[in-house]
């Protein structure tokens, strides 16, 4: 049945109209595989069409009180917010169910146990000082440094300071650039290259310096002829994947002398959006270079530092009277 699930996915598109992407659809596996191993081991017999609400209620408690309690702050849950998760990456696979066996669907039912997102966590917008500092540990853009690994994870951060999502930078090829006009064309859908999606990203001037700096070094890549991607791994290695940026930027941010669990690759989208709504960018622009559709990414995007930004607005009126 998941087998059947991950065809389906894999052939029609979310509520947006787009595709699914690849690791969407893995989730939706992971979270059956989980329901899966689940069933064997309480015995539960008749498959995935079998399972009725209070099956799915006993679940989700399991996984709480397994899950979420073990790495709550004060021992009572609710700050992973992993069985929230889990309970939304579950809903395909019964949708299917129910559109394809006439299986009645446990998430209909109001007896079905719902467990809430998580609170707010702490701030996702980095530092200006935090930027900096690790701009420093990567050379700074000077023309002196030019091993290629500094050059290159120099670059990728350049680039995340432009707004860029993990997936949409790992996937930029070199044919993607535009350094004479500063741009990059961004195309979300990874085997789409033709996408109506695809969005023009400008680039900082010392971004641009910073990608002709790498892009000279790359050239000396042992892949660097047969390979379109635009970021190669070091020793001769395929192009990176997401394992790889995760694992430099939290290298990076620790050599520069900051805790590593205080940033991801996302961390950045939150920056950018904050520097931009700090700038007086408008929000319909911001919306066009991010490929936001709705105004609500608006106000999650940089969402801590709504506050000091109102703050710092209303202070630079002056005297109003």
């Amino acid at each position: 049945m998941l087998d059947e699930l991950d065809l389906h996915l894999s052939t029609t598109n979310n509520r947006y109209g787009r595709p699914y992407q690849r690791k969407t659809i893995n989730a939706y596996r992971f979270a059956g595989v989980a329901l899966h191993n689940w069933m064997t081991e309480t015995s539960i017999e008749g498959g995935f069409t079998a399972v009725s609400t209070a099956d799915l209620n006993r679940f989700f408690r399991w996984h709480y009180q397994t899950h979420d309690l073990p790495k709550s702050q004060d021992g009572k849950g609710g700050y992973t917010g992993g069985t929230n998760t889990l309970q939304r990456n579950l809903r395909p696979l019964f949708r299917y169910l129910a559109e394809e066996y006439d299986q009645s669907n446990p998430y209909d039912s109001p007896k079905l146990h719902r467990y809430a997102t998580p609170p707010l966590g702490k701030p996702k917008t980095l530092s200006a000082e935090f930027v900096e500092d690790v701009l420093k540990v990567t050379g700074n853009g000077s023309s002196k440094v030019r091993d290629f690994e500094t050059v290159r994870d120099h670059a990728m951060i350049r680039v995340l300071t432009e707004g860029l999502r993990a997936e949409e930078l790992l996937n930029l090829r070199v044919q993607d650039l535009d350094l004479t006009n500063h741009t990059a064309l961004v195309v979300p859908l990874k085997g789409n290259r033709n996408s109506a999606d695809g969005r023009t990203i400008p680039l900082q001037p010392k971004t641009v310096k910073a990608l002709t700096r790498y892009l000279r070094v790359r050239s000396t890549h042992a892949l660097s002829e047969s390979s379109g991607w635009l970021w190669l791994g070091t020793r001769s290695r395929k192009e990176m994947r997401y394992m790889g940026l995760y694992r430099m930027v939290k290298k990076r941010a620790e050599e520069a002398g900051y805790e590593p669990a205080a940033v991801t690759p996302h961390s950045f989208c939150h920056t950018w959006a904050d520097d931009l709504m700090t700038a007086g960018v408008s929000g319909e622009n911001i919306m066009a270079i991010r490929g936001w559709k709705s105004p609500s990414m608006l106000r999650r995007y940089g969402a801590d530092m709504a506050s000091a930004r109102a703050v710092n607005a209303v202070q630079r009126l002056g005297d109003r009277y």
